[in-house]
């Protein structure tokens, strides 16, 4: 299984680099955000609450939208072709994630190098632990995408993702954190998982990290992860038996 994961993974990986343009224009938007709000931002609040919420709305947009992928492959007959490969069926799962996690890493990079020349400044340990919990998360979301991907109309998954990820991106209080909302609001942003992990980062760079709000944020993207993979995991199998 390992081998067969990294041939998918580098082959995967080889095609995004040749379209680097794709994984810079997948990171517009928070860089935009970045740019045009950040200084609005600053004057009454700080680079370390504003630059997590981008980070966790631009994993939310690069790994929510991962299954787009596995449709064309669809459409086009490639699973179908995989399919009588001798390859793991977790493989081919798990190379197609780990290529999105790469270029999730790749835009998380490219965004944090653009923050911190407008000012952000974050202890390095905060900064590693805070990237790898959206890393993690990213990966389950990977799955999870997938997953959906394969079990609704090839149609349907475009729009139906995309307006799923507005409000997921919104209640997890990327913009503002969700206590400054209304109270139905701030009640209601407790569903998503998201919120948690945004807010263990935030608390990650400012410093802080024996705290509930990290732990409670490891726990839930840890779990989501692996309900993400598990859920991934079965529709690979059940399309490729």
């Amino acid at each position: 299984m390992p081998r067969d994961t990294w041939v998918l993974l580098r082959h995967d990986v080889r095609a995004t680099l040749r379209q680097k343009a794709g994984i810079v224009f997948g990171a517009i938007q928070p860089l935009l955000f970045l740019v045009l709000f950040g200084p609005i931002f600053a004057t009454f609040g700080t680079w370390e609450t504003l630059v997590p919420g981008l980070i966790l709305q631009l994993g939310l947009m690069s790994t929510g939208m991962a299954g787009f992928g596995v449709v064309f492959d669809k459409r086009t007959g490639v699973l179908e072709r995989m399919r009588v490969t001798p390859a793991s069926r977790l493989s081919l799962l798990l190379g197609r994630v780990l290529a999105n996690v790469v270029t999730l890493v790749a835009q998380m990079v490219l965004l944090l190098a653009v923050a911190f020349a407008f000012g952000l400044r974050v202890p390095p340990a905060g900064l590693l632990a805070g990237f790898a919990l959206v890393v993690v998360l990213g990966a389950g979301l990977a799955a999870l995408s997938y997953a959906v991907a394969l079990t609704m109309n090839e149609h349907l998954f475009p729009p139906v993702m995309s307006t799923a990820v507005v409000p997921l991106v919104l209640l997890s209080g990327s913009f503002l954190p969700m206590s400054m909302a209304p109270g139905w609001l701030d009640a209601l942003s407790y569903a998503s998982p998201f919120r948690y992990a945004l807010e263990a980062v935030r608390d990650l760079f400012h410093g802080r990290y024996a705290t509930a709000t990290v732990a409670a944020g490891v726990a839930v993207t840890v779990l989501f992860t692996a309900a993400g993979l598990m859920i991934g995991t079965r529709v690979f199998n059940r399309e490729h038996a």
